[in-house]
């Protein structure tokens, strides 16, 4: 199954901002930062980053439904193993 680009958008954009952050994360950890400013900006960077996968498989479930696809068709198993993926 091929993912909208246009429901990728965001998905992308949040990606580039957690790159973003992780970049900051890594400065930190080269200026000795603090551990606990450390560990809360690199669980900021976690958290965008699980945001970003459960948006890509959601926007996957959308597609199969909106494309005519009965649910009894969807591979439970696979999609199961993805959201657990994240997890």
């Amino acid at each position: 199954m091929e993912l909208d680009p246009d429901a990728m958008a965001p998905v992308k954009n949040r990606i580039k901002r957690a790159r973003g952050q992780l970049d900051g994360v890594l400065r930190m950890l080269e200026e000795g930062r603090d551990c606990e400013d450390v560990v809360t900006q690199l669980a900021a960077v976690s958290r965008a980053i699980d945001r970003a996968g459960f948006a890509i498989v959601a926007s996957g479930m959308r597609e199969c439904m909106n494309n005519g696809d009965d649910v009894d068709s969807l591979d439970v198993k696979k999609m199961e193993k993805l959201f657990l993926s994240l997890a």
